[in-house]
C-alpha cells in the first residue's frame, strides 16, 4: 500500500476545524427543552447533520464544524428563551425557531407569565390591573380584600416574572405561622416539616409557573425562599421581591420587623384579609396599623380588592356575600332573655 502525504495533511485539516463545546441550559428545565422522548433534540440533530449533539443532564455536548457550532449557540439561545417565556416548546416551535421562522405571538394582552401548561397569567379585574400597575410604580405595596380575589397568586406572578427578566436574584415569600404552636406541636419531624403544611399555598401558586424540576433547584439553591415570619430577624433582603402572605395575622412588631428588611433593590408585596384574622382576642393586626400609619408614605402603593375581583369558583364569592350577610345579621339581632 502506498504512502499518501496529501491524504495525511487533509486528515489533519480536517481534525483542525473540529470543535467541541459545552451549552449549559441555565434557566429552563431540560426536561422541558428535550421534549417527550427527546423529540426536540432529535429536531435539532436532524437540522445540524454536520454537528454531533449529545445532552446530558442541562449541558449540550456538541463537536462539529465551527461555522455550524455558531448558529448552533444561536439557535439554542432563541430556543431557551422561547422555554422560559412560555415553560413549553413544542416540537412545532423548535422547526419554526431553527428556520427563522415566526412562532406564536401572544394572543392575550397584559401576559405577566405563562403557567406550567403554558397558559397565560394576567390580571383578571381591574383592581389586579391595579396591583400589576402599582407593582411597577412602587417598591412597596399593600393588597388587601377577600379570599380567592388574587392577592397571592398575583403577587407570585410578577415575583416570577422579575425573575425570569433577571431584575432580581431571588424570590422570598412568607407567612405568620400562628399555628406553629400548640395545633401544629403535635407534628412528626423537625421545623420545616411542621411549617410546610401551612406554607402550602405559597408551593401551589409557585408550581403553577415554574416546572417541578426548575422550582425544586431554585429551592435548593435558595433562589426562592420560603419561611414562617420570624425567620425574618435580623436578614437584609437584597436585590429579590419579598411577599408577606396573610399579612392580617401579624403583630404590629412583627410587621414592623418585616417591613424593615428592605434592601437595595428590592420589591416588598404584602398581602391580607381583614375580615380572616386568626389573633387572639385583643390583639390588634399588624397589617390594619400598618395600612393606617403609612398611608400617604411617597412609594408605598395601597390596593383594595373587592368581591367582584373574586376569580375562584362562582361560590366562592357568594359564600363571602352569605357571611358578609349573616355578620350583619348577628350585630342587629338582639336575643331575648327569659325570666325563669
Amino acid at each position: 500500500m502506498m504512502y499518501n502525504p496529501n491524504f495525511l495533511f487533509i486528515f489533519v485539516v480536517k481534525l483542525v476545524e473540529m470543535i467541541e463545546k459545552h451549552i449549559v441550559l441555565e434557566d429552563v428545565d431540560p426536561v422541558v427543552f428535550y421534549g417527550v422522548n427527546n423529540a426536540n433534540i432529535q429536531i435539532v440533530k436532524a437540522l445540524y447533520p454536520k454537528l454531533r449533539i449529545v445532552a446530558r443532564g442541562n449541558v449540550l455536548h456538541v463537536m462539529g464544524d465551527e461555522l455550524e457550532m455558531c448558529a448552533l449557540e444561536e439557535n439554542i439561545e432563541k430556543l431557551q428563551r422561547h422555554c422560559l417565556k412560555y415553560n413549553s416548546l413544542t416540537e412545532e416551535d423548535v422547526i419554526h425557531i431553527l428556520r427563522g421562522e415566526r412562532v406564536r405571538q401572544d394572543g392575550v394582552e397584559g401576559v405577566i407569565v405563562y403557567s406550567v401548561n403554558g397558559k397565560p397569567v394576567s390580571a383578571r379585574s381591574a383592581n389586579q390591573q391595579k396591583l400589576v400597575k402599582a407593582f411597577g410604580e412602587n417598591d412597596m405595596v399593600f393588597a388587601t380584600g377577600p379570599a380567592g380575589s388574587g392577592k397571592t397568586y398575583m403577587s407570585i406572578a410578577l415575583a416570577v416574572r422579575a425573575l425570569k427578566n433577571k431584575e432580581i436574584r431571588k424570590i422570598i415569600l412568607s407567612r405568620p405561622a400562628v399555628e406553629a404552636g400548640e395545633k401544629l406541636g403535635f407534628l412528626p419531624g423537625d421545623m420545616k416539616d411542621k411549617i410546610d403544611p401551612y406554607l402550602q399555598p405559597l408551593y401551589d401558586a409557585l408550581e403553577d409557573m415554574i416546572p417541578a424540576q426548575k422550582l425544586a433547584e431554585m429551592m435548593e439553591h435558595r433562589i426562592i425562599q420560603i419561611a414562617p415570619l420570624a425567620f425574618m430577624r435580623g436578614r437584609t433582603l437584597n436585590d429579590a421581591v419579598v411577599i408577606l402572605d396573610e399579612a392580617q395575622n401579624t403583630t404590629s412588631a412583627q410587621i414592623k420587623m418585616f417591613l424593615t428588611r428592605m434592601g437595595t433593590n428590592t420589591k416588598m408585596i404584602v398581602t391580607g384579609d381583614m375580615t380572616q384574622i386568626d389573633l387572639p382576642h385583643g390583639v390588634t393586626s399588624g397589617l390594619k396599623d400598618a395600612v393606617r400609619i403609612l398611608s400617604g408614605v411617597e412609594g408605598i402603593a395601597f390596593v383594595e380588592m373587592e368581591k367582584k375581583d373574586i376569580v375562584r369558583h362562582r361560590l366562592v364569592s357568594r359564600i363571602v356575600e352569605a357571611y358578609e350577610r349573616s355578620q350583619s345579621t348577628m350585630i342587629d339581632f338582639k336575643p331575648e332573655i327569659e325570666n325563669v
